[in-house]
C-alpha cells in the first residue's frame, strides 16, 4: 500500500468524526510527518486544500512555540467568518427605507406595515443604486423592520371575506404579539 493510499484510508475513517479544525490539524500533522512535499501528497490524498494544511502546519508550528491554541470548542479565531451586510454597507438600510417608505402603506399608528412591491424588485433597484443584496436578504431586513409582503388586491379578493369584509385594526393588533407578521394570521383589506 502507498503513502497517498494509507493517508487516503486514514481519512476515510476519520473524516466523518472531524470538525473543520480537526480536519486541518490531522491533515498538517500528516504533512509534516511525511516531509518535503508532504502538503502536495495530503492534498491530493484528502482533496483537501494546499492553503488549508498550510494554516494547519502554520497552527501546530504555533502551539508547539508556545502560543495559545484556540478553546477546545472554537473552530476557527475570533472574528473569522463573513460579516453581515448591514455592516459591510452602512447605507444599505437607509436605502431599503428610502424605496419602501413612498410605498408603505397601512395606518402610520398601527404597528402593522407592509409594501407591494416584491423583494426581488426592491433587491434589483438597490443592486441598480451600487449595493450588493438579494431578494432573500431584502426580505430579512423588512421583517426586521416590521414589514411585511402584502398580496395585491386581486389575490386578496380570492380569499374568503370575514364578516364585515375586513379585519379590524384592534384585532390585528391582538394577533401580533402571539404571532410574527406572515405566519397564518393575514391581514388585509377589501
Amino acid at each position: 500500500m502507498s503513502v497517498l493510499e494509507t493517508i487516503r484510508s486514514k481519512f476515510a475513517g476519520l473524516d466523518p468524526v472531524m470538525d473543520e479544525r480537526m480536519r486541518r490539524l490531522w491533515a498538517a500533522s500528516e504533512a509534516t510527518a511525511l516531509g518535503h512535499g508532504g502538503i502536495g501528497v495530503v492534498a491530493r490524498a484528502t482533496g483537501l486544500a494546499r492553503a488549508t494544511i498550510s494554516n494547519g502546519c502554520r497552527e501546530l508550528r504555533a502551539v508547539a512555540a508556545g502560543a495559545p491554541a484556540l478553546p477546545p470548542r472554537r473552530v476557527r479565531r475570533p472574528g473569522g467568518g463573513r460579516k453581515p451586510l448591514t455592516e459591510q454597507d452602512p447605507d444599505l438600510v437607509t436605502a431599503l427605507e428610502a424605496l419602501v417608505d413612498p410605498l408603505a402603506r397601512g395606518d402610520p399608528e398601527s404597528p402593522l406595515r407592509w409594501t407591494t412591491k416584491s423583494t426581488y424588485q426592491l433587491a434589483a433597484t438597490l443592486r441598480a443604486q451600487g449595493h450588493r443584496i438579494g431578494p432573500w436578504k431584502v426580505g430579512q431586513l423588512l421583517r426586521e423592520r416590521g414589514y411585511s409582503l402584502q398580496a395585491t388586491r386581486r389575490l386578496c379578493q380570492r380569499r374568503p371575506r370575514v364578516a364585515g369584509g375586513r379585519l379590524s385594526g384592534g384585532s390585528a393588533n391582538a394577533r401580533l404579539p402571539g404571532s410574527r407578521p406572515g405566519e397564518g394570521d393575514p391581514v388585509w383589506r377589501l
